[in-house]
């Protein structure tokens, strides 16, 4: 294929493959791990291993069976994203590229999670079974219309949501295993500016780069099946180990493109199909097929493809120093490898297939932290992660303004009563200078950098019967 009729097809792809590039405050990639607010107190650290936390029904069910009572477990997060870009660039053309820099890309976003962990009693007892909704990916990044990388992204909104019914069985005193079930549903939102002057530029009609600027969204949604698995082992008494692992979710996204073009491409299109039919002229293949292409395109179509959520791999260690301090340890690998590419199917023939390259690598996230019971009604924590990105230079995009981190955490709990608790939490995130060197589906240069922090406050109530 051309570079011309790469253009005009990435242009009308821009959605649904964006959505593999969407910034977020917390984890790299567009991972979420705000499951619990006293994971977040430590940094996330002894996530698989979590005592008298329900939030383990995802993070690891084999650890549920440390909840020896009913328990319903609210979580919700507020996460405060801050991403500021200073750079520029050229349009297809060469000129440079006109508008601001965008603006707070960031926003305020809530994460809510609900977990409940029910130990059955009888002839069942030794079985534990849990259920919990959460958000394990997404957040939302927006900046200003008219913005100096307008062409690569405006608004970027991604929301997957789970459900998972999990159930652990206590093989020893010591050892216990889980499984989990989960279905995600996923909701995504994205769109950007068209540079309708560069493709006009090159057809009979003329055209100005940045004199013909449209308007783009796309929307869909999806479901899909995974599932989730872990073991906790206790090989002494003072020290707990705690590994799980999240499949691959595979997704189907259907939903729709509209295109808002402006008044003079939109009165062209008839004469690029008349040109793109007529045989009297001596046109090239390509020359026809990019004719028809622009006019025939930019019309509101359905669209589907594929995405992926990654594996999730969890390795957890949580050891009581004395009866009232314990230290926690995590390692986390995130499969984001198997995002190489996506795939975006259109309904309207004359648009063909359109492979989106990521080429994003796999992550690690080291964590370590410590709880201290003051007393029995309070226990303070912290934490400190160390958390890498799948993102380069090659693929990076301003939908994602992502690099590594370190992440600075510090929680307490509050047991109100012996059935009754809340938990608070405070993380701050320093994410390392992201540069960006890419080109849009509008053949124009954006060359700059990204400085991003994020600051997250989360609050949970827990209650056990």
């Amino acid at each position: 294929m051309n570079q011309a009729n790469r253009t005009t097809f990435s242009a009308l792809a821009l959605g649904i493959a964006g959505v593999l590039a969407m910034g977020q405050a917390h984890a790299t990639g567009f991972q979420l791990r705000e499951s619990s607010v006293k994971n977040l107190g430590r940094g996330q650290a002894g996530a698989a291993t979590g005592d008298n936390d329900a939030s383990v029904v995802s993070n690891n069910p084999a650890a549920m069976v440390n909840l020896d009572k009913t328990t319903v477990q609210a979580d919700v997060t507020a996460i405060d994203i801050s991403f500021q870009f200073e750079g520029g660039g050229t349009s297809g053309a060469g000129t440079p590229l006109t508008g601001g820099d965008g603006g707070n890309a960031g926003s305020v976003q809530a994460v809510p999670n609900l977990s409940a962990v029910f130990p059955l009693q009888g002839a069942l007892e030794g079985l534990t079974v849990g259920a919990a909704i959460g958000a394990p990916f997404g957040l939302k990044t927006e900046y200003d219309r008219d913005w100096v990388g307008r062409y690569n992204a405006v608004e970027s909104d991604l929301k997957l949501v789970d459900l998972t019914l999990s159930a652990a069985v206590q093989l020893h005193e010591r050892l216990s295993v889980g499984v989990g079930l989960i279905y995600e549903r996923g909701d995504v939102t994205l769109s950007n500016a068209i540079d309708f002057g560069t493709f006009m530029a090159a057809t009979p009609t003329g055209g100005v780069p940045q004199g013909a600027d449209g308007f783009a969204t796309v929307s869909g949604d999806g479901t899909g099946i995974g599932w989730l698995a872990g073991v906790q082992w206790q090989p002494t008494d003072s020290l707990r180990l705690g590994f799980s692992h999240r499949s691959e979710i595979d997704l189907d996204l259907e939903g729709d493109a509209r295109f808002d073009a402006p008044a003079n491409f939109r009165g062209a299109q008839p004469l690029y199909r008349a040109l793109a039919t007529n045989p009297a002229l001596p046109l090239t293949p390509a020359q026809r097929q990019r004719l028809a292409v622009l006019g025939n395109g930019f019309v509101d179509s359905d669209i589907s493809a594929p995405l992926t959520t990654p594996s999730v791999s969890t390795l957890s260690a949580t050891y009581s120093v004395t009866d009232t301090v314990r230290v926690m340890a995590d390692a986390q690998w995130t499969d984001w490898s198997s995002l190489r590419s996506i795939n975006i199917d259109y309904a309207n023939p004359f648009q063909p297939n359109t492979v989106e390259d990521f080429s994003w690598n796999d992550t690690e996230m080291y964590a370590i932290g410590a709880e201290w019971d003051l007393s029995d009604r309070f226990t303070l924590r912290g934490g400190v992660t160390r958390d890498e990105t799948p993102t380069h230079i090659e693929t990076r995009t301003p939908r994602l303004p992502d690099n590594d981190r370190m992440l600075y955490s510090i929680g307490f709990t509050w047991n109100i009563s012996d059935a009754f608790s809340v938990d608070a939490a405070y993380q701050r995130i320093e994410i390392d200078t992201s540069e960006v060197d890419i080109v849009s589906s509008s053949s124009s240069h954006l060359v700059g950098e990204f400085d991003g922090y994020a600051n997250l406050v989360g609050v949970s109530a827990q209650y056990r019967f």
